[in-house]
């Protein structure tokens, strides 16, 4: 690295000579920009008026289990901090008790008070979401005991999703698929001979994709590769495959592939609006209820063959394929059960989500009574609806709206900071587990859980940045000090 360095700038080749870049000293300066991170998270944590964590565990390559903590706080100025709060290794058991105390300790030691905690996003694993004894109830009871408003708690959207994608089994469709790609990719001659072959008829793609369970989008980009290298697939297990696969020639299959092409397609498209930072709850609640009305109206056209919003299905029957819509009617009905089901503790703050989104045009009467004389006076005030017209469906200028709010607006700013700040998903520790798994892999399987921290905060840091001018400075301080 300093070779290139002097090749470019040859003048300073005397400056690079002098940085060192040895491990202890690589590994010093990272803590040094992760605490510099973390002590400017502490300031602004003294500002917070709200704040909300979002809390997720993953395992390490050692199989340790890491428990990443997030925390999304907003202050008087309606600025929202969404930062790493910790990352905390569990050694022993991973209990709802042992994470109730390490979150407590976390709270404890950025010097957040409890009267300001208003929500809690988590995996929904039953030592989280527990009744009695889960991280969640633990939390309410401990809020009690301040004698706080009970805080709001989520379920992660982003996984109760995917969990709702698990009720469209299609066993029928899923073994038939994953066999076919495991025989061609698990076997080294067979694989090079698929690919040569796809190159050989001039394909669109070069290969297949293989099926991973635990990855979101796996399942849907796995399928319409597939489906659409069906023909492909059929010649080549034909002639070269050495395995029979009669369901490619089965029209009823074929139709089944191609609903299921579709909708894991719609899916896919849903989830990949959950994700992302610094999305509000409300917004990406309103995805999930823009796809329930989308179930709504795919049960009234399937069973009229209006295949408009299913292409892989339209392009079958446009070759003479049968189509029975009753029998995939049942399939979507399954869908709506379970985001029925799954998004109950969403549904029951859906009146507060639609007051943040649009306090506008939110009916008064259905508001809380303390809310009620304010939001009034708010919808009757002209040049206030103006504003909030040219920042509406703008995350980064909600804040701007906000802020200019009169004094005279107590609780709807209070409720406005207090839903601002929650985490619709633990998305933000997914990211976090998959920088982990690529700082901490089998080749670098010795680092201490010190260093990974400093690692995983320095790396994920979005709002914050490291000073480093400052730090520079504080180390040519110490460098003139041992000198002396």
């Amino acid at each position: 690295m300093l070779q290139a360095a002097s090749i470019v700038c040859p003048e300073k080749n005397g400056q690079f000579n002098n940085i060192s870049l040895s491990a202890n000293t690589v590994a010093e300066r990272i803590s040094d920009l992760s605490s510099d991170i973390y002590d400017q998270l502490c300031d602004k944590a003294k500002l917070f008026c709200a704040y909300s964590v979002a809390l997720d565990e993953s395992t390490d390559i050692t199989d340790t289990a890491q428990l990443a903590m997030y925390v999304c706080g907003v202050d008087d100025k309606f600025e929202v901090t969404e930062e790493l709060l910790t990352v905390k290794p569990m050694h022993g058991q991973t209990t709802a008790q042992e994470i109730f105390q390490q979150l407590c300790d976390a709270i404890a030691d950025i010097g957040l008070p409890w009267k300001r905690f208003v929500g809690i996003t988590t995996n929904g694993a039953p030592s989280m979401t527990g009744r009695k004894n889960g991280l969640v109830a633990l939390v309410q009871r401990k809020l009690e005991e301040e004698g706080v408003e009970e805080a709001i708690a989520l379920h992660c959207i982003i996984h109760q999703q995917a969990l709702c994608s698990k009720c469209l089994k299609f066993d029928n469709v899923m073994s038939v698929v994953v066999k076919c790609i495991n025989h061609i990719r698990s076997r080294g001659l067979k694989h090079r001979q698929f690919r040569a072959f796809l190159e050989e008829i001039e394909s669109e793609y070069e290969d297949v994709l293989y099926f991973t369970e635990v990855r979101w989008l796996s399942r849907g980009n796995v399928l319409k590769r597939f489906f659409e290298l069906r023909t492909e697939l059929k010649v080549f297990m034909l002639e070269k495959g050495g395995m029979a696969v009669p369901e490619l020639s089965d029209p009823k299959w074929l139709m089944d592939l191609a609903f299921l092409v579709d909708i894991t397609q719609e899916l896919n498209a849903l989830n990949k609006k959950l994700q992302g930072q610094g999305q509000l709850v409300s917004a990406a609640y309103d995805n999930v209820k823009a796809f329930s009305t989308k179930l709504v109206l795919w049960k009234a056209q399937l069973p009229q063959k209006n295949l408009c919003h299913f292409p892989a299905c339209k392009a079958l029957m446009g070759k003479g394929t049968a189509f029975s819509g009753e029998k995939y009617v049942d399939a979507i009905v399954k869908l709506q059960e379970e985001f029925d089901q799954r998004f109950a503790d969403f549904k029951t703050h859906r009146a507060t989500f639609q007051m943040f989104a649009d306090p506008f045009s939110f009916d008064a009467e259905n508001a809380p009574g303390v809310l009620q004389m304010e939001l009034i006076d708010l919808q009757c005030n002209s040049e206030l609806k103006a504003k909030f017209r040219e920042v509406n469906g703008k995350a980064d200028k909600l804040g701007q709206f906000m802020r200019e709010l009169p004094p005279s607006f107590p609780e709807l700013s209070r409720m406005f900071k207090r839903t601002m700040c929650l985490f619709g998903s633990t998305y933000m520790c997914e990211q976090l587990f998959s920088t982990m798994n690529f700082n901490k892999s089998k080749y670098r399987s010795r680092l201490t859980d010190e260093h990974l921290q400093a690692i995983l905060r320095v790396s994920t840091a979005s709002s914050l940045k490291p000073n480093v001018a400052q730090l520079c400075e504080r180390k040519r301080c110490q460098v003139s000090i041992s000198k002396e």
